[in-house]
């Protein structure tokens, strides 16, 4: 079997996991709104719900518009991952991370939405000012950091492929 489906497997799965486990570990010992200061005036555990997408964007939507809207998307998303993931070349570790990075947190989050109707959120970090980043979860830090990966990547092939100034 090729290095990039090992990695992707195993990312994906170790991911899909630790997401599930900390949600459901949530949702088993925090009633709804209930916050566990850890770090004062920086990080909470707080169990909301998410029933948007990203900033609760579309969160005001009728439930069967959100439901088809936010399902559609994530199989989109996850048949696309399949694909890129197949175009690769064998030995692309690197990318293959990255891409089972968003997968786990694209299948964590629609098992969520399918098992509740909505996204358990439960990292709760302060910034300065008073401000709140929005609650989040293992997937969506998963995610982000699949995304991010997957832009170093896109520019580390960009300038591997730019011409040198001395060339010429």
């Amino acid at each position: 079997m090729a290095l990039k489906y090992r990695w992707f497997g195993f990312v994906s799965i170790v991911g899909l996991f630790l997401d599930q486990l900390t949600k459901h570990w949530i949702v088993d010992r925090f009633y709804y709104g209930e916050r566990l200061v850890v770090i004062p005036g920086l990080f909470d555990l707080t169990h909301v719900r998410n029933p948007g997408g990203a900033f609760s964007l579309f969160a005001d939507g009728p439930f069967e518009w959100r439901m088809f809207f936010f399902v559609g998307a994530t199989v989109l998303a996850v048949v696309l991952l399949v694909v890129f993931l197949y175009r690769l070349a064998d030995d692309e570790g690197f990318t293959s991370l990255a891409l089972g990075l968003v997968m786990s947190g694209a299948v964590g989050n629609l098992i969520d939405r399918l098992r509740y109707g909505e996204v358990v959120d439960f990292l709760d970090v302060h910034l300065w000012g008073g401000y709140t980043w929005p609650t989040f979860n293992v997937a969506d830090s998963a995610i982000v950091l699949g995304v991010g990966m997957l832009l170093l990547d896109v520019f580390r092939v960009e300038e591997d492929a730019a011409p040198s100034a001395d060339a010429g």
